[in-house]
């Protein structure tokens, strides 16, 4: 679990231990069903910020997922490959890098804040856009808040080296993740595909 998590748990495990005490002073049982449930409810956040451990694929020029989710979208857009991943509030929200690179180019767009899930969001919603160079052309990740998820976080910098399957940000609650990739990649996922971050191969350079 990533340490940010704590800070959403706490507030829950104080009005947890608020009922409690005030159970015990006045032997309300409504006081203990509210206790369960700011606690239960406590826990559901930090499971959202969940981090687990993955084995990154090994091979040439390979392109990993950038995000837990569904592949919502696969299209050619500027002369690029577009896929789409939609991220539920019960999907793992650590992104990961896609390719072994440099950072070329970060950049924060102010926007709306519509369903992750619709097409729109793309264009419209607030998101960070982190294009990565590579030997075999740029691939570019758009983390892309929706209608929950406010709150992006990127931790990457210009100029940086990054290698694929690593950590590098993620977004709070359900959101969106683009990836474009040059036009002759060779893609290996589908619509409607469930993917892993830094797990499943989502295709090739070439």
């Amino acid at each position: 679990m990533v340490k940010e998590g704590l800070y959403f748990f706490l507030p829950f495990l104080v009005i947890a231990a608020v009922f409690f005490y005030l159970f015990n002073g006045s032997l309300n049982m409504t006081y203990i069903y509210l206790g369960i449930a700011s606690f239960f409810f406590g826990c559901l956040i930090m499971l959202f910020f969940r981090d687990p451990e993955r084995k990154i694929p090994q091979g040439e020029n390979l392109i990993v997922s950038p995000a837990d989710g569904k592949v919502v979208n696969i299209e050619n857009k500027n002369d690029m490959k577009v896929i789409s991943i939609f991220l539920s509030i019960f999907d793992v929200h650590i992104n990961r890098i896609p390719v072994s690179g440099e950072i070329n180019r970060l950049k924060y767009k102010k926007g709306k804040f519509k369903a992750a899930f619709n097409k729109k969001a793309s264009d419209v919603n607030e998101r960070f856009e982190i294009e990565i160079k590579t030997d075999k052309g740029n691939v570019i990740v758009h983390q892309i808040a929706g209608v929950l998820a406010r709150r992006v976080v990127c931790r990457l910098s210009e100029g940086q080296a990054v290698k694929t399957g690593e950590r590098f940000g993620m977004i709070r609650f359900g959101s969106r993740v683009d990836l474009f990739l040059p036009s002759n990649a060779e893609l290996e996922v589908a619509m409607g595909q469930r993917v892993k971050g830094a797990k499943t191969i989502i295709g090739r350079l070439t």
